[in-house]
């Protein structure tokens, strides 16, 4: 076995045994490497980090490859918790690069609020070192601290054999990894269509119900703006430049946006997406993850993108009441 086993990683990766002697290495087994829940897995928080970060044009195509120098994981921590850490943006050099990923894990282990270390299944080595398990096990405690409605694969689980290096020799037994519960929900999971997002149940509703509920969201609306001398009449063109949706955000919440921060008479498509894209970061400091809503979505007047904008503007405010 042990034979088969560095046979395997000398292929993909080399086992560096002097920096494990004392220690365990974990290696996923190869047959687990292709398991479909297991690459589902990997999709969705491929999926999950590129929808999380597409407005500050970050592309994540390997969770092997991309995440070892904080960059992605700094932007993640800034856009899910508010925190911006005085790190550099880019890190070139092997010691800076663990630097900054000894401050950011530092953070997230404690927003993440796991006091008993027998939890936590990464460190600055392991993601400096691309180690895929140790990285996935990091996303997925991630997404349920941060975007506990998120939909991940359930019940998925690798194989991985457990390397010692002792003075003596070296030792490996196969153990069982739990990457995600049961009762995490997932693509295949029963309950996927009742936790679908309420703006895409709605639409598949006939029209006429579609219409009651826009009606009752842009009566909402229009009772906001009512003090600013503001009427919506038509919801997808009137909030396509961004203004309005900033005016309703600033109303809602009692602050006032600066003028200078944004463009109160749009005249180009540039200036319409800074306006939108202010708007949602906005949303996004108040806790309204509008992951699935782009900037482009809200300019092109694409309906379901702003129904789910205004919907949720009027969920929090209608249950205040």
């Amino acid at each position: 076995m042990e034979a088969a086993v560095f046979e395997y990683h000398k292929e993909e990766d080399t086992v560096d045994i002097e920096a494990f002697q004392g220690g365990k290495q974990k290696l996923i087994q190869p047959t687990s490497l292709k398991d479909p829940k297991f690459e589902r897995l990997k999709e969705a928080l491929v999926y999950w980090i590129n929808s999380t970060l597409k407005t500050e044009h970050i592309v994540v195509q390997s969770l092997e490859e991309d995440l070892y120098d904080g960059l992605v994981l700094h932007h993640l921590l800034s856009r899910l918790a508010g925190v911006h850490l005085s790190v550099e943006d880019i890190a070139l050099t092997s010691p800076a690069q663990i630097h900054k990923l000894e401050v950011i894990l530092e953070e997230l282990d404690s927003r993440l609020g796991l006091q008993d270390s027998s939890q936590i299944k990464w460190n600055v080595k392991l993601i400096h070192n691309k180690d895929l398990l140790a990285t996935i096990h990091l996303l997925v405690a991630m997404v349920r601290s941060f975007q506990p409605e998120l939909e991940l694969p359930p019940n998925v689980k690798v194989e991985v054999v457990v390397i010692e290096v002792t003075g003596s020799g070296i030792r490996s037994e196969v153990q069982t990894e739990i990457l995600t519960e049961e009762g995490d929900s997932g693509s295949d999971s029963p309950s996927n269509t009742e936790r679908e997002d309420p703006i895409e149940q709605l639409l598949k509703l006939e029209a006429h119900k579609v219409n009651t509920v826009k009606k009752a969201i842009l009566h909402f609306v229009n009772q906001n703006m009512s003090t600013m001398g503001l009427q919506v009449a038509d919801m997808d063109k009137q909030f396509a430049d961004g203004v309005i949706l900033l005016l309703l955000i600033g109303q809602l919440e009692g602050f006032f946006i600066p003028l200078y921060d944004f463009n109160l008479t749009p005249v180009n498509h540039s200036e319409m997406i800074q306006n939108v894209t202010l708007a949602l970061d906005l949303l996004n400091d108040m806790g309204l993850h509008m992951s699935s809503v782009e900037p482009q979505d809200i300019v092109s007047q694409d309906v379901t993108a702003t129904l789910k904008v205004l919907y949720a503007l009027f969920k929090k405010h209608k249950e205040k009441k």
